[in-house]
């Protein structure tokens, strides 16, 4: 890694093939009220031109913007590659298609600098559509003052990843960032809150969360192949685990409940070996207490896994709930629902 330069703010933005919105979330960047500034464009192997526009706007600002060409691995080893090359004191993650208010940087590290035992301070997400009109504000949980990452993170991923500015110290605690192919930004911020970091909220709108017609990566929650589901699964909970958070906490309870929803879903589809570990992770997250899961398992002995999972699922959509505290509606599942 490079020798830390007080003051600087490190942009780390990951890109592949998606060229449209990348030089507005580079503008955003420059325009910070705050200086020093250096962006890391960290090309994720792009093959649609996007590779070119990269090179040019780092030759158009050879002062602020560094271009990595990577070999395609997907977002976290393009973010990790980026940090590997970030210079600054602070630590900022960028998607190509979000935005960051030109006062960003100026109101997170003035609460950062006000509150030393912080190592990360966050603001307020706005949810914008291509034309940046305002569709929600504030978006998922960034209008709430939170301590601490957990318990929330095991309900949602409360904020989005543009919405946090890092200490790089921080950064360098956590560790490189997850292969997964999706919600490795949730893996990481998982991590970030097993260490217990304070938090440093500012109560004023720092970023835009740009809703699209293109692919994001949350736009709806079957996002994980089966192993992908027990990794990340399994790394939120023995997050939570060393953050404090118990059983009996609401939010680990309705974690269980999701694990148990996922081992379901991946039973259904015939992968057996997922579906007993996500089992037994969600009997875990009760103790091994729930009548429910204990009956459950019961049952996939008698009548098979998949058997099992289907007559579940069908009793569970009979008897389906509202919206509430106890169901799995996520923020970022739909838009629309943005508190919990």
């Amino acid at each position: 890694m490079s020798e830390v330069v007080p003051n600087l703010v490190s942009v780390v933005i990951p890109v592949r093939n998606r060229s449209r919105w990348l030089p507005d979330a580079v503008q955003s960047a420059l325009n910070q009220s705050h200086s020093p500034v250096e962006i890391l464009l960290c090309d994720d192997g792009s093959t649609d031109g996007t590779e070119k526009l990269v090179a040019d706007l780092a030759a158009r600002w050879p002062e602020q913007i560094c271009a990595l060409h990577l070999p395609p691995r997907g977002p976290g080893p393009a973010r990790e590659a980026g940090r590997q090359a970030a210079r600054g004191e602070f630590i900022q993650y960028l998607d190509s298609d979000d935005l960051l208010l030109p006062d960003k940087f100026s109101l997170q590290i003035a609460a950062l600098r006000q509150h030393p035992e912080c190592a990360i301070a966050y603001g307020m997400t706005r949810l914008v559509d291509e034309q940046n009109n305002i569709l929600v504000s504030p978006f998922k949980w960034t209008g709430r003052e939170l301590p601490q990452l957990f318990p929330g993170l095991l309900v949602d991923r409360w904020w989005c990843t543009h919405t946090p500015l890092y200490r790089r110290t921080l950064c360098d605690q956590i560790g490189p960032w997850s292969d997964l192919r999706y919600s490795q930004d949730w893996e990481y911020d998982a991590r970030a809150g097993a260490l217990n970091v304070q938090l440093a909220f500012v109560d004023q709108p720092v970023s835009h969360h740009r809703y699209h017609s293109g692919v994001r990566q949350t736009q709806h929650g079957k996002w994980l192949v089966p192993s992908d589901q027990v990794r990340f699964f399994t790394a939120l909970f023995r997050a939570a685990q060393a953050s404090g958070v118990t059983a009996d906490a609401p939010e680990m309870k309705h974690f269980g409940r999701w694990v148990f929803a996922a081992a379901r879903q991946v039973a259904r589809r015939g992968d057996i070996a997922a579906a007993k570990t996500l089992l037994a992770l969600a009997e875990e997250c009760t103790d091994h207490s729930s009548r429910e899961l204990q009956i459950y398992r019961r049952l996939s002995r008698v009548v098979g896994w998949r058997m099992t999972a289907i007559v579940s699922e069908w009793y569970k959509r009979t008897v389906s709930r509202g919206v509430g505290p106890d169901t799995l509606r996520q923020s970022w599942a739909n838009h629309s629902h943005h508190q919990p």
